[in-house]
């Protein structure tokens, strides 16, 4: 169900959240935190998806501040909202705000009246973020903030650098989220016998990728070795490409092939693939939400390894050589 509130007050749609409630059963019981997202007018809907897909393993509210970066700044001050529960919001309940001129100016003031009582608040910039999110509004009322690299500037790379330079327990990136499935599989084949020591790492992948240059960074903090990483071009594929540790003279490789399919190469065994598919806004969101603790290793990659990695090799056309 949609409820349409036009040129509204925030008591006018907690009123309407209550009415909704009593009239057709739609209740706030059990929802484990409010989810707030602030985004553009453009990923808006994209957005919700993913936050109603997140919702069915994570139920909560969704507040959801949608402005217009082309409405001029000095427009009328006014506030319309929507209102989305049962199927058309997953297992959540989804407010929509989109302030106008002056409105727009005060998130933390829209959203107070409708945080749930009692529950974690954690914030999603999907697109743009601010330069120091856990100095902003919104960000000094949340357990965990969530930008993501990849689209929060033109170059994800420099995004990665601000993320690093404005850190504050508490903040996490996408561009981290989705290096999870590659950390798991590199840390258990190197779980595996023999047991010798890593000597070297080589990682690649494109250069509008920060998750290449985290995974990187992590393995250069686990490992303490020589980390080599390189960018590639724009006609090579998105993503991460794949990792090299050198053990000795053999090294083992974990190479994405195609699609969601990696290949997996060790010495003394056979070559088999293994699923490590580009995670999606659902996946990633689903993910960050099962902790509501500061990520510390997320803080000590992104502080630390980070800074004592280096510069990248040059970019290039093709995958890891």
């Amino acid at each position: 169900m949609i409820v349409d509130l036009p040129d509204t007050t925030t008591s006018g749609i907690s009123k309407a959240l209550v009415k909704i409630r009593e009239e057709g059963g739609a209740v706030a019981l059990g929802r484990v935190l409010t989810l707030v997202i602030a985004s553009d007018e453009s990923i808006t809907e994209e957005a919700i998806e993913a936050a109603n897909d997140a919702s069915r393993e994570h139920p909560m509210r969704v507040i959801v501040i949608s402005t217009d970066p082309d409405v001029a700044p000095g427009a009328t001050p006014g506030l319309d909202a929507e209102i989305r529960v049962g199927g058309d919001a997953g297992a959540s309940e989804v407010v929509i705000l989109r302030p106008t001129g002056d409105t727009a100016k005060d998130e933390q003031s829209l959203i107070m009246g409708l945080l749930l009582p009692d529950a974690p608040v954690v914030v999603w910039w999907p697109g743009r973020a601010p330069e120091v999110p856990g100095k902003s509004p919104l960000g000094l009322i949340a357990l965990r903030r969530i930008t993501d690299a990849t689209r929060r500037h033109a170059d994800p790379q420099l995004a990665l650098e601000a993320c690093a330079k404005n850190y504050t327990p508490g903040d996490t990136d996408f561009a981290w989220t989705r290096v999870t499935l590659w950390r798991a599989q590199l840390a258990a084949v190197l779980d595996q016998p023999p047991y010798e020591n890593v000597t070297g790492v080589q990682v690649s992948g494109s250069a509008d990728s920060p998750s290449t240059t985290l995974l990187a960074a992590w393995l250069h903090l686990a490992l303490q070795v020589q980390t080599d990483y390189e960018l590639t071009g724009a006609e090579s594929s998105q993503g991460i490409h794949g990792v090299r540790l050198f053990r000795g003279d053999d090294s083992i490789d974990l190479v994405r092939t195609h699609g969601g399919v990696a290949t997996l190469t060790q010495p003394g065994q056979p070559t088999h693939d293994v699923a490590l598919a580009r995670r999606n806004l659902r996946d990633c969101l689903a993910d960050e939400l099962r902790r509501l603790d500061p990520d510390e290793l997320y803080g000590e990659v992104i502080t630390g390894g980070l800074a004592t990695l280096g510069a990248p090799s040059a970019i290039t056309e093709g995958p890891l050589a």
